[in-house]
């Protein structure tokens, strides 16, 4: 296989979609990395597994798959030899990666979620808290919506007139 047939598979997983991280191919789905071409001058792809995931790839084919290097490696980032894999292995691998991360996304979308409905009760529970925290949201729209604020924001923006 080739890093052309990686970018092939990876972007017909659905919801995939190609972006750029420090100057390497990217494949993203929900707006999170789930695999990269970041070694493909090395010949490898990187597929952004767990620990048991990684760990079961290595077992199952030692000469494809090999962790990367450091902790990244050992958070279940893995590299696979394209040119020792096959299509069906790297569909595999590819489609374990972006399951993961679709998995992580709904996992953080809940969190957040959770987390909201828990403040939102705390502040209900309690005027004083639900007032400091009207507050403390206008001070903030205040201090973004200054005239100083927004020139720099256009300025960065090359929209000054």
């Amino acid at each position: 296989m080739t890093a052309s047939d990686f970018r092939r598979i990876a972007l017909s997983l659905e919801g995939a979609e190609e972006g750029s991280h420090m100057g390497a191919a990217d494949f993203r789905v929900g707006g999170r990395i789930f695999a990269t071409l970041a070694a493909e001058r090395h010949g490898y792809g990187n597929l952004m597994l767990n620990p048991e995931t990684q760990a079961a790839f290595m077992a199952d084919q030692p000469d494809a798959f090999l962790p990367v290097a450091g902790t990244w490696g050992r958070n279940g980032a893995t590299h696979i030899r394209l040119a020792i894999a096959d299509s069906e292995t790297l569909t595999g691998a590819l489609r374990s990666a972006w399951k993961l991360r679709i998995e992580k996304n709904q996992n953080a979308r809940q969190s957040a979620i959770n987390s909201a409905k828990r403040r939102s009760a705390a502040l209900s529970s309690n005027p004083e808290l639900m007032l400091l925290d009207k507050r403390r949201k206008a001070e903030m729209r205040a201090r973004l919506t200054t005239p100083q604020m927004l020139e720099s924001v256009k300025r960065r923006y090359g929209l000054l007139d």
